[in-house]
């Protein structure tokens, strides 16, 4: 009897063991600090799959850029050298090119019809294009529409852009819709991005007002904010398709559905934050153009849906779902 207990009691030990060894451990990266609303998705998301995985899989969070900026990033996962990030969506059309649709100039009146269609069959559509790249998007999280900050002057036309010397993210489309804007685009890094503005090479930006709020932009010279939210960008918690593959389907079905429960968290903490961000940006004494004139943006943007037919079928395709 004691011999028999013996055995059982090293049984259950192994077994201990074994399910301890069996714990899997995913990097996630960001390129934003903490008290960024990636930061809150990625926090959401691990919650949740450790939760729905009994801690079979455990999430680790690498923000501020430890693990490197979102297109170093992004390569990492297609070799599957990286296991998941949350990552803005201006690198993606990098890595399809159907992607490049979400950032057409004014696709999106407001968070609504984004959601509409990026919930929907188009935006499921778009993200499975990555897969030919070894990638895979589980789900959109939100950056958020972004806006123009400057250091020279107040933005209330499109005229008022021209000739400043702005930072846009490294993505064709941006690139040509602020040319068209009059503005000099230089595509960079976000850190790089922070450096230039102190040191003044650049004179202003575009991001949502939670990335001029927490990263304080007032102090990198930012006094002028204009809302002309030019662009709804996203941000796709995304996987390496090859590190996907390797889990069983229901526990990708997990994944997935954890991904998209973080999302749309994270969209919540965002609408909820941002009447107070953007009070505490005009407290550190930004002027903030909430009015601008839509009209004249609109019409100096009109070369770069001619520029990019390749999206025609697409935005008909969004344009008739937002029209029902």
């Amino acid at each position: 009897m004691k011999k028999l207990a013996i055995v059982l009691a090293l049984a259950l030990a192994l077994c201990l063991s074994a399910s301890a060894v069996a714990e899997t451990t995913f990097q996630l990266g960001t390129t934003v600090n903490e008290q960024d609303s990636f930061q809150v998705a990625a926090e959401k998301f691990a919650e949740l799959v450790a939760e729905r995985t009994g801690g079979e899989y455990k999430i680790e969070i690498y923000p501020n850029g430890t693990l490197g900026d979102e297109s170093t990033m992004l390569d990492s996962m297609t070799m599957g050298m990286l296991d998941m990030g949350i990552i803005t969506s201006g690198p993606f059309v990098n890595f399809s090119q159907m992607m490049g649709v979400l950032d057409m100039p004014y696709l999106f009146a407001n968070n609504e019809e984004a959601y509409a269609v990026l919930d929907g069959e188009i935006g499921r559509e778009l993200l499975d294009t990555l897969e030919d790249a070894g990638l895979k998007g589980l789900a959109y999280a939100e950056r958020g529409f972004r806006n123009v900050t400057n250091s020279v002057r107040p933005v209330t036309t499109a005229a008022d852009l021209s000739g400043l010397k702005l930072r846009v993210m490294e993505n064709e489309v941006y690139t040509a819709t602020f040319k068209a804007l009059g503005v000099n685009a230089v595509p960079m890094a976000w850190a790089e991005a922070l450096t230039a503005m102190q040191q003044g090479t650049i004179e202003g930006e575009e991001n949502p007002i939670n990335v001029i709020y927490s990263y304080g932009l007032w102090d990198y010279g930012q006094k002028y904010v204009t809302l002309d939210r030019h662009s709804y960008s996203t941000a796709i918690i995304t996987m390496s398709l090859d590190v996907f593959n390797t889990l069983d389907e229901a526990t990708q079905q997990i994944f997935m559905d954890a991904a998209q429960e973080a999302a749309e968290y994270e969209r919540a903490w965002v609408a909820e934050q941002e009447a107070s961000q953007l009070e505490t940006i005009l407290s550190h004494g930004v002027e903030v153009v909430t009015d601008p004139d839509m009209d004249s943006f609109r019409a100096a943007v009109q070369p770069v849906y001619d520029a990019y037919p390749q999206y025609a079928d697409y935005i008909a395709r969004i344009q008739a779902q937002l029209a029902q």
